[in-house]
């Protein structure tokens, strides 16, 4: 903020409104009387005030001379070129739709593999109760094999093929947990306290999916001991490749795969993915429009443009969330937002400003019903979300960003109350 520091700033406006002081992204300021906000709220809004101050200037001229004050600025006005518009029309929408998955393909940085490589092998199966889980190998490009896991029900075939559900864990979590069976490095099942319901792969098998269990780059039998996620992350940076579009293509080699088996119902093919897994389940989406039927993203609705700007540049991860010049063109919310008019579910809630912008696209294409929006049991009622009216300041710690945005961080986890239910209504015809 041009001409004096935000303290002396807070200190101009009162203290109980101290939580208001900086939007997120804009110049406005809301007003609300203090009955509106819990003590909570109260001593959040000092908290920021207190421990975490922002970039500031007290140049006339608004200039910084701190690198990150003035890219912070920067991202403060940006207008990506792409992103959504809720008052687009209808008949402007398909154009849109169709320039977001041009951009987002060539910033995902796809290798040109000029050779056909081999077609996945299945390495082995063993039998479980009523399913079949089965060992494969896929080979996306040169040099390259990623092992994943496909468990079939019992009684598939060609002449009965199965709907098919691909799953991406979150984060380090292995595609050994997706399945629920004994991790590769320790024999045993992993003592994760949400391993329970982290099964992906299985909580969908036994309900009659085909569920295939896929894990992130640099994640279990994908891991290297002679370099960490964020290493292999940057030498990926150098190479004009990045962690996303790495994740993404994998799984778009083996979604190509599938579709193309017998045993595979093509029509109703969905990918879903928890917390990291989340992003390449939403952007298959994006990219197979004809393909991929419903997408699951178990995850709150984020707007990394936000995030990065209210937390001083500090949202949790690495260079493995990195896609150079994305914010350029578009945030992920915009992403979500061209997936309409296809169902899409969202299990841990958000801000409802960001839900919105993405329920106004559903409402756009005439099925505002395709999409849903759960939450963490915290925050399950509208008079829980205490921050819904309140602009998100600059300078705040990512668990005190949480709470502007709903999310219960020690509560997540995979959600199959809500997405086995919803995914079998969906992929019912």
């Amino acid at each position: 903020m041009s001409g004096f520091k935000r303290r002396e700033f807070i200190s101009r406006i009162g203290a109980g409104a101290a939580g208001m002081a900086l939007t997120g992204l804009g110049p406005e300021f809301l007003t609300a009387s203090n009955s509106s906000y819990s003590s909570e709220a109260n001593s959040l809004q000092a908290a920021e005030t207190e421990t975490h101050p922002t970039f500031t200037t007290d140049r006339e001229d608004g200039r910084y001379e701190s690198t990150a004050g003035f890219l912070q600025e920067t991202l403060k006005h940006l207008k990506p070129k792409l992103a959504f518009d809720p008052e687009m029309t209808a008949e402007a929408y398909p154009a849109w739709q169709a320039a977001v998955r041009e951009k987002l393909t060539e910033l995902l940085c796809f290798p040109e593999v000029a050779d056909p490589q081999p077609a996945p092998k299945r390495i082995w199966k063993r039998k479980r109760e009523g399913y079949e889980w089965q060992k494969w190998e896929a080979y996306p490009e040169p040099y390259s094999v990623v092992p994943f896991y496909v468990l079939v029900p019992d009684g598939v075939s060609a002449n009965s093929p199965a709907p098919t559900v691909m799953c991406f864990p979150g984060s380090t979590h292995t595609k050994e947990s997706l399945v629920g069976e004994c991790e590769l490095d320790t024999g045993k099942r992993s003592t994760w306290k949400h391993f329970q319901t982290n099964r992906q792969a299985l909580h969908f098998v036994k309900q009659g999916f085909i569920s295939v269990a896929i894990e992130n780059p640099a994640t279990g039998e994908l891991v290297s001991p002679l370099s960490s996620r964020s290493q292999m992350a940057n030498c990926g940076l150098w190479l004009g490749r990045n962690y996303l579009g790495i994740s993404v293509f994998q799984k778009a080699k083996i979604l190509e795969w599938l579709r193309e088996q017998n045993w595979v119902d093509s029509n109703r093919i969905a990918t879903c993915g928890h917390s990291l897994g989340s992003n390449p389940a939403d952007i298959l989406g994006v990219l197979y429009p004809e393909t991929v039927k419903a997408v699951i993203h178990n995850d709150f609705v984020c707007n990394w443009i936000e995030r990065a700007y209210c937390t001083n540049f500090n949202p949790p991860g690495g260079s493995h969330h990195t896609v150079p010049g994305l914010f350029q063109w578009f945030d992920h919310t915009d992403i979500e937002a061209s997936l309409a008019p296809r169902p899409l579910l969202f299990t841990e809630g958000g801000r409802t400003m960001q839900i919105n912008k993405i329920r106004k696209a559903y409402e756009l294409n005439g099925q505002p019903e395709n999409i849903e929006v759960t939450y963490y049991a915290k925050y399950a009622t509208a008079d829980k979300r205490l921050f819904e009216e309140v602009p998100i300041p600059a300078g705040i710690s990512n668990e005190e960003y949480f709470q502007y945005v709903n999310v219960d961080a020690p509560q997540h986890r995979f959600r199959p109350d809500k997405a086995v239910p919803w995914l079998k209504k969906v992929m019912k015809n």
